[in-house]
């Protein structure tokens, strides 16, 4: 056998006399036609498989490395010797010294071949190249399909069902296999094999078992790709989806604004006879879609979303995302829904919470409210119905505004003059005095600590009352639940109502929480401070340790 060198470089077919098999080449291109990959790739597979079967042959311990000729199908075979300043492995390196007694003008890094003559391939061989090129060609088929659909996700393709199993369906996409999951199909949909699907892209992702494309029909992304399909003014953007919320299967609202004030979305949407609509709902099984025309006003827009049950009032509350709506009462079964189905998906639709009354209900809390005021007014300021009932017809609602507003203002009230309006913000700002006095006392006899006492969103009554219940610091608040604070309402028909320790004075669960995170926030505080002390005793430790290590080499 001859010796070469080489820096490192796979070496020619015309440098070494192989095996002649043009057929390869035409098994390679077959392959990378059948699976969509690269002829190249195919070729590598088996030039893998055929240095594998070289290996078992001249042994394991040898680097074995085949070549295929890309034009003629030569396959040359070598053993491969690196040249080393310091020798590991005798089987495949070599020192310098050894590897210029043959070849002088060789340098470290660069490689001794070898050739090796072509191997006859036995039953074994033969079988495990096979598993080589097979394993090598799937992998390459994965690779193909993740780098075609990763950049897919959100789009809408269709494919054949290949199987069903357990409700996952398996759908055949031409060029690669996608799944869709027993949640992601629609309720009560039986697809078969070999039935035709149109669904959604969301996921693409590499697995164990190798790239995975999820599919799901139910998603609203899947209706709002759907009409941008059947409207040409939605794929040009002359129309625009602003949300979609749906109850896969049963009834589904959309809301659409126009960039064109010539159109009319909703009417471009539902199309001549109803067309562009029914054929969405064809392909969601029926499901009902309600078509909205989209506003900037939240109030606006709750009330078009509501449809079609009609609305006579709307109260807004932005502190808390909130949004009552007042129904005659003949309206409020169609305002709910089916199961609360309208509201629901209304409030999805919408982001907002929307809260359904009739206006006898409004009426009666109304009422019940200004009654509340008054008592408050009548008992805390000593005044008698008339006054109290004129305060809470002016929208006072609280003691601190009558304390600190201006005089004028109070004595602009109908029926009030200058001293009226002075002796009742005298009067509130000496009960407010009084309360605070009450509260210091409780506060010393309950034992509750100074940074409760002060965090931000807690007043004096609401503190107290926590007290009452064992809660007295901020470690004690920070470890309840959001609903704790607030309650929760019953879960299902008939249940049981949680009740909150603030649940009186009017705290939702989201200011609870938000309450609940200021509580917490000295934790994370202390939780820094403590990693940087231990960050600074460790650097101290590390100088002290190199000054001892300095004087011991001084001494």
């Amino acid at each position: 056998m001859t010796m070469e060198q080489t820096t490192g470089k796979t070496p020619r077919a015309e440098e070494t006399t192989g095996l002649v098999r043009p057929e390869l080449i035409q098994v390679a291109e077959a392959v990378a036609r059948d699976k969509a990959i690269d002829r190249e790739e195919v070729l590598t597979a088996m030039e893998e498989a055929i240095q594998k079967a070289g290996r078992s042959r001249y042994g394991q311990e040898h680097d074995i490395r085949a070549h295929i000729h890309r034009s003629t199908g030569e396959i040359s075979l070598a053993r491969y010797v690196e040249v080393v300043e310091t020798v590991e492995d005798e089987m495949i390196q070599t020192d310098l010294a050894s590897a210029q007694r043959t070849q002088k003008d060789i340098a470290v890094g660069e490689f001794i071949i070898d050739p090796l003559p072509p191997i006859d391939f036995g039953r074994i061989a033969a079988q495990t190249a096979k598993q080589v090129i097979v394993q090598k060609v799937r992998e390459a088929e994965r690779e193909r399909q993740y780098q075609e659909y990763k950049d897919r996700i959100g789009e809408v393709v269709n494919g054949l069902v290949k199987r069903v199993e357990f409700g996952n369906v398996t759908v055949d996409l031409n060029r690669a296999e996608a799944i869709m999951r027993r949640d992601e199909s629609l309720p009560r949909e039986n697809l078969r094999a070999s039935e035709r699907v149109r669904a959604y892209i969301y996921d693409v992702r590499e697995e164990q078992r190798g790239p995975q494309v999820f599919l799901s029909r139910p998603r609203p992304e899947f209706m709002a790709k759907l009409f941008a399909q059947e409207v040409p003014e939605i794929y040009d953007g002359i129309i625009e989806i602003k949300s979609v919320a749906r109850d896969p299967g049963s009834r589904a609202k959309i809301a659409v604004i126009s960039n064109d004030s010539s159109i009319d979305p909703v009417g471009a949407c539902v199309g001549m006879r109803g067309s562009r609509v029914q054929a969405v709902v064809a392909e969601l099984q029926g499901e009902k879609i309600d078509i909205i025309q989209w506003s900037l006003d939240p109030a606006t827009f709750v009330v078009n979303a509501l449809a079609p049950a009609e609305v006579a009032k709307v109260v807004i509350d932005e502190d808390q995302n909130k949004i009552e709506v007042v129904v005659p009462d003949d309206q409020l079964s169609l305002a709910i829904g089916r199961r609360g189905q309208n509201v629901r998906l209304a409030s999805q639709l919408s982001g907002w919470d929307i809260r359904i009354m009739t206006e006898a209900q409004e009426s009666e809390r109304r009422q019940e409210e200004f009654k509340t005021r008054s008592q408050l007014f009548i008992e805390a300021l000593d005044v008698d119905e008339v006054i109290a009932h004129l305060l809470v017809t002016e929208g006072f609602s609280l003691l601190e505004e009558v304390a600190f507003v201006p005089v004028e203002e109070l004595a602009s009230i109908e029926g009030f003059d200058e001293d009226v309006a002075k002796e009742l913000s005298t009067r509130a700002q000496a009960y407010l005095s009084e309360q605070e006095e009450v509260f210091a006392t409780k506060r010393r006899e309950l034992e509750i600590a100074d940074d409760l006492a002060e965090l931000e969103g807690l007043t004096p009554q609401m503190v107290v009352a926590l007290a009452e219940q064992g809660i007295k610091t901020l470690d004690a608040l920070g470890e309840l639940a959001g609903y704790e604070l607030s309650g929760s309402e019953a879960e299902e028909e008939g249940g049981e109502k949680e009740e909150g320790i603030l649940q009186d004075f009017g705290v939702t669960e989201s200011i609870a929480n938000e309450i609940i995170v200021r509580a917490r926030a000295h934790w994370f505080v202390e939780e820094d401070a403590a990693a940087e002390a231990e960050a600074a005793a460790e650097a101290t430790d590390t100088e002290d340790k190199d000054a001892e290590t300095k004087t011991t080499l001084e001494d």
